[in-house]
């Protein structure tokens, strides 16, 4: 077993994983199921790099642009957006988040996309309107909290308006309503598998 990395290599580290996060993703595309569900073997991969990312955290804390640069603090950002079959280190990860965009070493934007994803696993109302589901009406965010100053907030995080982001997705395929009625029924059990219960406080 190779020795952990220093400092010096953890960009490095970060962005390997992020590296085979993103080709297994590639990966599972070409063969036409990447949207068939969560696959499996992109779950081993996501759960590979959160276990990964934790003993980083132990060892250099949460590895922001100081410690790993501005990729390699994204590449983080990645793996803990991604960890989401561990429920307790995505909002560990938070919590570093939170710490980390207060002392300027991290964008607020990484906050506000893992914020959100948690608070829908939660089913509780986003903030930042970052979770958008593909419907048979077309792209629709995750139910959000005061929709009439969502702009704001996301202008706030570094967030282009709602409505351009809905429109860059205007053209993904959409699912029929049987479909999607069949995709929402398997998410929530999956959440409820994996431990995804209704957690109080942000």
């Amino acid at each position: 077993m190779s020795a952990p990395p220093g400092p010096s290599t953890l960009r490095e580290t970060l962005l390997a994983l992020e590296a085979r996060d993103l080709a297994r993703r590639e990966e599972l595309a070409e063969q036409g199921v990447l949207h068939e569900g969560y696959h499996p073997r992109m779950e081993a991969v996501h759960r590979e790099n959160a276990r990964e990312l934790r003993a980083l955290i132990e060892r250099f804390g949460w590895p922001n642009e100081q410690r790993a640069g501005a990729d390699g603090a994204q590449a983080a950002w990645l793996i803990a957006q991604h960890a989401i079959a561990e429920p307790e280190f995505m909002r560990s990860c938070r919590s570093l988040l939170e710490r980390e965009v207060a002392a300027g070493t991290v964008p607020f934007w990484q906050l506000a996309y893992l914020d959100d994803r948690i608070c829908v696993s939660e089913g509780r109302l986003q903030r930042f309107g970052t979770q958008i589901e593909l419907t048979p009406e077309g792209p629709t965010p995750c139910p959000v909290q005061a929709p009439e100053t969502l702009d704001a907030r996301r202008a706030e995080a570094g967030l282009r308006p709602i409505a351009e982001q809905l429109k860059r997705m205007a053209n993904d395929p959409r699912p029929t309503p049987e479909q999607f009625a069949q995709r929402k029924a398997q998410e929530r059990a999956w959440r409820a598998q994996v431990g995804w219960t209704p957690h109080d406080g942000n």
